[in-house]
């Protein structure tokens, strides 16, 4: 495969290819007949992800960005467009690719009205991503960030559900606000650059160079931190979620939790770390940022415990799992950083099956109540064992992609905070306290409801889309070296040039360059 790679030149374009695609796509399917629209869409975003998964075998397992490429955008500004893939960003390449075509072909009997400008969203917003975890140039990262607020917005707001305008709103009002802050951080770390490097750049190598005081990282690190904290969301700013995803559409709903907010814990690797790491190791920053992720953790396990809406029950393990994420990443430990990754890929897979199959219960009997369903598994039984075995990768049953990820930042924090990680493993215990109580009320009491008794069982469409991600669930869970080995240098490299940086000592040369 490495062979025929090189022969067709794979390196030099597929990084250009993953961001622009879409973009031709989105203008094809406008141009094409409304009946086609959805087709095209979902044959163009699997041709893409079949495309991505080329990076698996040209990527090395080294540290630095790979495939890396810049060229002149605004010369004026030192704006480059500049694109690269670590250890780090591939699997949120590969996570988003994967996720885009499944979304789609979910949404093939949920989405009946103005289909070519839905499914041209979906594409659009597909680049959007794409170009957040492809950017080594922090203008092109911000317009590409600011960019996926416009068409998940409409997503939200014309194909939600009854109170979608205030979700939608809601939701772009909580990023653009958080992230203004972020914007006068990277003008500041230009205008720094200037000062000491002669030069004004935006390019992530050249601001690793920039000097900076440890009062200047703590209030760059504050304004980087807030933007990211929205997105991932952390408590308490997490108070958008909920909202979005019960109003959103399921294909909305699916890319909102398995990439969207990856973008806030993708951003917390990528720049706070890197960029700012006498802030990052900061003993009032380091107890914060754990604390906040310890109470995510502990908060939304209960609140999510009460919840009469399968959804938003759903909604709120989102918030619970990315604590898990920020108690790996602010471990600051090779285990917890990697336990962090592995907990993003496992939950963009088995969250999105989770709102995959609320969505196909919704499309049986219009009610996301759990009240509502009961003993689906005697006239649903493939259904049913799809819901479970993804409600046990979601709580990290053994042998499931989340155990592993949990298990590796559960270790990670422990070497470095003991008392916070043994606080955060009460999480696990509190996770099969929600999920299996929603498991056994909707598909194993009593059969209750004559309305269920005729709930057809997964189509041969459903079943195309959730077999691979119960695979990629039980794979990753049971054999998680491949992914451990790709991310491991660019991790370690990462660890190394935080721990080598002392406070108000100017940052370390550029990692992953």
């Amino acid at each position: 495969m490495s062979a025929l790679l090189d022969v067709i030149g794979y390196e030099r374009w597929i990084l250009h290819a993953l961001v622009w695609l879409p973009l031709a796509g989105m203008g094809l399917v406008l141009w094409l007949p409304r009946e086609r629209a959805k087709h095209v869409a979902f044959w163009w975003s699997a041709a893409l992800f079949a495309l991505s998964l080329g990076l698996w075998w040209a990527f090395e397992a080294a540290p630095g960005f790979q495939m890396a490429s810049s060229h002149p955008w605004i010369p004026g500004w030192g704006v480059a467009y500049a694109l690269g893939v670590d250890g780090i960003s591939i699997f949120m390449v590969l996570l988003t690719t994967f996720t885009t075509p499944v979304a789609i072909l979910g949404s093939f009997n949920y989405i009946e009205k103005r289909e070519k400008a839905f499914y041209a969203l979906m594409l659009l917003l597909e680049t959007g991503v794409l170009g957040v975890f492809l950017s080594l140039d922090l203008f092109l990262f911000y317009v590409f960030f600011e960019l996926t607020l416009v068409p998940m917005y409409f997503i939200v707001g014309v194909w939600g559900g009854e109170r979608r305008i205030y979700a939608a709103v809601k939701f772009f009002l909580y990023t653009a606000l958080g992230s203004l802050l972020m914007l006068v951080a990277i003008l500041y770390l230009y205008f720094r650059a200037e000062e000491a490097l002669g030069a004004g750049s935006f390019h992530y190598a050249e601001l690793l160079r920039v000097p900076l005081t440890l009062q200047e990282q703590l209030w760059l690190f504050s304004a980087f931190a807030l933007a990211f904290a929205v997105k991932v969301p952390v408590f308490p700013l997490h108070t958008w979620l909920p909202d979005a995803h019960v109003e959103a559409p399921t294909p909305g709903s699916v890319i909102l939790a398995s990439v969207l907010l990856k973008m806030g814990t993708y951003g917390f690797v990528r720049f706070l770390l890197p960029l700012f790491p006498a802030a990052a190791q900061h003993p009032p920053v380091v107890t914060l940022m754990l604390a906040l992720g310890v109470v995510g953790i502990l908060y939304a396990a209960w609140v999510a415990a009460v919840q009469p809406d399968a959804k938003k029950l759903v909604a709120y393990t989102s918030v619970a799992h990315m604590g898990f994420v920020v108690l790996g990443i602010f471990a600051l430990t090779l285990n917890g950083l990697q336990g962090a990754l592995l907990v993003m890929v496992s939950h963009g897979i088995s969250t999105g099956a989770l709102f995959l199959l609320l969505g196909m219960l919704y499309e049986r009997r219009h009610t996301r109540l759990i009240e509502d369903f009961g003993g689906l598994a005697a006239v649903a039984p493939w259904l049913a064992t799809a819901f479970v075995i993804t409600a046990l990768a979601s709580i990290g049953l053994p042998g499931t992609s989340g155990f592993v990820g949990e298990f590796m930042a559960l270790l990670g924090a422990f070497e470095t905070h003991p008392w916070f990680a043994g606080v955060a493993t009460l999480g696990v215990i509190f996770a099969a306290y929600y999920m299996l109580p929603m498991v056994q009320r909707m598909f194993f009491n009593r059969l209750h409801e004559s309305a269920n008794r005729g709930v057809p069982d997964v189509s041969r469409r459903e079943i195309a889309m959730l077999a691979p991600m119960i695979a990629l669930m039980i794979w990753i869970g049971v054999h998680p070296a491949p992914l451990m080995r790709r991310m491991e240098p660019s991790v370690e490299s990462l660890v190394s040039h935080v721990e080598r940086s002392l406070p108000a000592a100017p940052s370390a040369p550029a990692v992953g360059d």
